[in-house]
């Protein structure tokens, strides 16, 4: 009898489940049925590009050399770089390299959203509340196509006043790890956000590698994320005051992945974590935003990235876990859960598998690393989403500090990323 229960629940779960994403997969067949409106009239606009950086010495003179490389008119660009709480000679690299540097030492509040509010105030300060259009802002990591500027500035004249964009990696073809990663972020960019652009629906921030309007920062008072994952507060917390987030899929940004599980870890630890705190604060508000504001759809997708699906999951391996113990117990045959599980792991792996696979199909080009890399780490990618079920539930019961990632540089050359740009 509860062998039967529970195969009903698991049915219910996973039709819950599908209905709550299914327009995830319709996402998918967007790109390929419309087309990017064209743009109206370009006008250049002046940009601060702020860098918030901790003990990044290794790799921060990389990517103020690609903001200097820009085929964008230099004299309209200041690139500012937070050395922030830094042990190291972060700041001395970023002034070498060009950059404006603020110094910044405060252990109490820790974090990227910190220093973003530190630098905008004393931008706001020094220069003047107009004297930037808007503000950029990148990792230390991060190393920009010559054109992403310019491309930026196109959708930024198109009148959008938040752009984000399309998020590469330098190390895709490191391990299996490196290229978890950067699949994600390819299909995050191509299958999500410029899907929801073309419907035009609201987009999301992921990270880094986006541009905002002076008068979204001035009307929020600075920067005033502090979540650990500040970057979907702020998504939010924008979709529920009816702000619409654009995405430019012409402007490349690549960036460093982990390289080793631990490193991966600690990462997504931080994430999921910050997934329960955004949740935590802005979940009911959110569901409510989905039936009484204008931009729902924007609304319920946001709130479809911080719902905390894998409670689902974890609730299904719970209870055919203890189904499967108390059917042994009574001496009941426990295949048929037995087989339903496998199942339900198996068709999960095949979902993500064809993710990545019509990912790279569709990226091919944007891809650097070797043709058998791709396909090796197509077979691995679902396992690689398959360790979020582990770091979901420590995250539950874990207090989590932001802490850096330490980067080491990219294993593809910008030339190599330049020529395959050209190519396009």
């Amino acid at each position: 009898m509860i062998i039967e229960t529970v195969k009903n629940i698991d049915l219910i779960v996973g039709l819950l489940f599908s209905l709550l994403y299914f327009y995830q997969l319709v996402y998918f067949l967007i790109p390929f049925i419309k087309k990017d409106k064209p743009h109206k009239e370009t006008t250049l606009h002046r940009f601060a590009v702020l860098i918030s950086a901790r003990n990044e010495e290794n790799v921060i003179a990389t990517l103020v050399n690609s903001i200097h490389h820009q085929d964008y008119p230099q004299e309209l660009i200041d690139v500012y770089v937070i050395a922030d709480n830094c042990t190291d000679k972060t700041g001395e690299e970023a002034e070498k390299a060009g950059a404006i540097v603020f110094i910044r030492n405060d252990m109490e509040k820790v974090g990227k959203g910190y220093a973003l509010d530190y630098a905008m105030n004393r931008i706001f300060d020094e220069r003047g509340r107009d004297y930037y259009d808007g503000f950029f802002v990148f990792d230390a990591d991060n190393i920009l196509d010559t054109n992403y500027i310019s491309a930026m500035n196109r959708t930024f004249s198109d009148g959008h006043r938040i752009i984000t964009s399309y998020r590469n990696s330098t190390n895709y073809g490191t391990n299996w790890i490196t290229a978890g990663y950067a699949l994600w972020y390819i299909r995050e960019s191509k299958f999500l956000n410029h899907s929801r652009m073309l419907l035009g629906s609201g987009c999301a921030i992921s990270g880094t590698g986006f541009l905002v309007h002076r008068d979204v920062i001035e009307k929020i008072g600075g920067w005033k994320f502090f979540l650990l994952t500040e970057d979907i507060e702020f998504s939010i917390a924008n979709a529920m005051a009816g702000e619409k987030i654009a995405y430019c899929s012409d402007a490349i940004l690549y960036d460093e992945q982990p390289q080793t599980f631990k490193q991966s870890w600690t990462q997504r630890l931080r994430w999921a974590r910050g997934f329960l705190q955004v949740f935590k604060k802005y979940g009911l508000r959110l569901m409510g935003s989905v039936f009484s504001k204008k931009n729902k759809s924007t609304c319920y997708d946001m709130c479809m990235t911080i719902l905390p699906s894998i409670f689902m999951t974890l609730f299904i391996g719970v209870i055919n876990a203890v189904a499967i113990g108390i059917g042994i117990y009574r001496g009941e045959d426990v295949m048929p859960l037995l087989i339903s599980l496998c199942q339900w792991v198996a068709g999960a792996y095949v979902m993500m598998f064809l993710i990545g696979l019509i990912t790279t199909l569709t990226e091919n080009k944007r891809i650097h690393t070797s043709a058998w890399k791709k396909i090796k780490y197509l077979f691995t990618f679902p396992i690689f989403l398959f360790t979020y079920a582990p770091i979901s539930i420590v995250a539950i019961f874990k207090n989590v500090e932001w802490e850096p990632t330490r980067h080491h540089g990219p294993t593809v050359s910008s030339d190599k990323i330049e020529q395959t740009k050209v190519r396009k």
